[in-house]
């Protein structure tokens, strides 16, 4: 298990590129099956889950080729079907959560598809019923396995149908859409994800020949098409990491320029940094964060205590809260953080007690920070990484604090983010893996 050793107390500055969105690269990966043509996807982040789907689409016939860095030529032409029911698959893909989006391009496209019950971060139970509900609106017939925890679904042919999603689920929607696609007639959907991910797949899908309009809204409507061809789609700049980036400069009095963000499919992203006190300034699809000594927490109007809560987008993005609650440490000022989407989400917040903070973890879901100011520095302790954004969340809190920490179980951080030690050195950090 490796490890960063991180010593604190340093400003940074400079400029640094997000890597690609790594919730939507997952997306448009799955979507390469839909077709037997060529399909090229650049700004791939080269991390671990993403680099995972690639390697499982390899295993199952689909052709690669690298181009350059962050960019690659998929052809799903020839697919070993028969390599889903194998040990091998189920292995791979039970070790990746956005493998599930494989099943409504290949029940779309084959009229069949297989999955095992997938893994992912420990942030608390996230069911799949609305996508198979999904599925079998369209005229799947789904079974489940529970004694080989295995999905198997089939159809011989889809119908366009009314689809009422009980959740606006991201990875639901997408799975919905990329089977609907390939249906015959017209299939509506409504309480459907309209994250920019989301948009993003629908873009592509569009450019491959489906008909989909509604995007950006939760109301979509799919014209399904006999077949779709291949496509040129570039991933957008990653949204978390872009917050990310914002949390680190303002906890760390650093002065650090953001590029190529794609600030129109940020939403309220920035907005809600602000109301925590952090300075920043667009400059074109840039953003510009100046050194702060202080920054303190907005209020509601009639003077009570600011929550920030996540919630389907349009809303905040889940994950960010996590970097919300550690920048909350050192401001002016006192915040709620309401997590509602996942119930193991605060499950780090011992760490930053532990290393000064001044929280109460209320319940599961809810926890009161009570900013610092910066009068007493975070101390750097031990620690270990329990999910992708939390570990994020203690490498920023370490950067901060006084002295040296050590952040275990960084394949976690891995999995999201993108040489971090490397471009976070490159800044003045200190970090050095172990």
């Amino acid at each position: 298990m490796a490890s960063f050793e991180i010593y604190g107390g340093k400003k940074l500055k400079g400029e640094v590129i997000p890597q690609g969105a790594k919730n939507e690269a997952l997306q448009i990966l799955c979507a390469v099956l839909l077709t037997p043509e060529k399909v090229t996807i650049s700004n791939l982040p080269d991390i671990i889950d993403v680099n995972k789907l690639i390697n499982l689409l390899q295993a199952m016939g689909v052709k690669i080729e690298k181009v350059e860095k962050g960019t690659y030529i998929f052809q799903a032409k020839d697919l070993d079907l028969d390599y889903l029911k194998s040990e091998d698959f189920k292995e791979r893909a039970s070790g990746l959560r956005g493998s599930v989006m494989i099943i409504g391009p290949l029940l779309s496209r084959f009229g069949k598809a297989f999955m095992p019950k997938p893994g992912g971060d420990k942030i608390g139970r996230r069911r799949l019923d609305t996508h198979f509900e999904g599925l079998i609106k369209l005229g799947a017939n789904f079974n489940f396995d529970s004694k080989e925890h295995f999905y198997t679904v089939e159809a011989k042919k889809l119908e366009g149908v009314y689809i009422h999603m009980d959740e606006a689920s991201v990875t639901g929607t997408a799975n919905i859409v990329m089977a609907a696609a390939l249906a015959k007639g017209k299939t509506t959907i409504y309480n459907a994800a309209c994250e920019p991910y989301l948009q993003q797949l629908c873009k592509m899908l569009n450019n491959m020949g489906a008909k989909i309009t509604g995007v950006g809204s939760n109301l979509l409507h799919i014209e399904g098409v006999k077949e779709l061809k291949g496509c040129y789609h570039r991933i957008l700049p990653d949204m978390i990491e872009i917050g990310s980036f914002i949390g680190l400069a303002a906890m760390t009095q650093s002065e650090i320029t953001i590029k190529d963000v794609g600030y129109e499919h940020l939403g309220i992203i920035p907005q809600v940094f602000q109301r925590l006190g952090i300075k920043l300034e667009r400059r074109g699809d840039d953003i510009f964060v100046p050194a702060q000594e202080s920054y303190e927490i907005d209020t509601f109007i009639d003077g009570s205590i600011l929550t920030v809560s996540d919630a389907p987008w349009p809303g905040f993005t889940p994950d960010l809260l996590s970097i919300v609650l550690v920048v909350a440490t050192q401001a002016k000022g006192s915040v709620l953080v309401h997590q509602k989407m996942f119930e193991s989400r605060l499950f780090f917040v011992d760490k930053l007690i532990d290393m000064g903070a001044q929280i109460i973890l209320c319940d599961p879901h809810r926890a009161t920070v009570i900013g610092m100011d910066r009068k007493n520095s975070l101390r750097g302790i031990q620690m270990t990484s329990p999910d992708i954004r939390a570990g994020v969340s203690l490498l920023i809190a370490a950067l901060s604090a006084e002295g040296k920490s050590v952040i275990h179980n960084i394949e976690q951080i891995d999995r999201g983010y993108q040489d971090i030690d490397i471009r976070l050195n490159n800044l003045g950090a200190d970090i050095r893996r172990v």
